[in-house]
């Protein structure tokens, strides 16, 4: 998660208040990648719990933003957080994210992906073991 949260910022970092002094921009631009890689690290701890990740960044890094560079800034918010959710859905259905555990191959009433653990040696939970093909002996 550390390569999203450093693009995210290196796309933005020059478009933070170029009106102040050189110290001020400097402790915005600390803020600023220290608001990136907190919510990557708690989009990758929890996430399915964070809705709209990337608007809470927005949200966050705005006020270090004249109001000129905002949309670029939200679009490039949108973007690398965009990227990173993805990434993370894919470790997710692969079975590497979630410390490791894999996850139940079938997929709900819904069209989700069952969350549950799978039986040890199987694909599938307790709930949909009867989808498990047969083996021939």
């Amino acid at each position: 998660m550390y390569q999203y949260s450093r693009a995210i910022y290196r796309s933005i970092k020059n478009l933070i208040d170029p009106y102040v002094d050189p110290e001020t921009q400097l402790e915005y631009r600390r803020a600023v990648l220290e608001e990136c890689e907190q919510t990557m690290e708690r989009l990758a701890a929890d996430p399915h719990y964070f809705a709209r990740p990337d608007r809470a960044l927005f949200a966050d890094i705005r006020r270090y933003f004249p109001i000129t560079a905002q949309a670029q800034v939200a679009w490039a918010v949108g973007e690398g957080v965009g990227a990173a959710t993805s990434f993370i859905e894919q470790q997710i259905e692969a079975g590497l994210l979630d410390g490791g555990v894999s996850r139940c191959h079938a997929t709900t009433r819904k069209g989700k992906a069952c969350q549950r653990t799978p039986l040890p040696g199987r694909d599938y939970c307790p709930s949909h073991q009867h989808l498990e093909q047969p083996v021939a002996a």
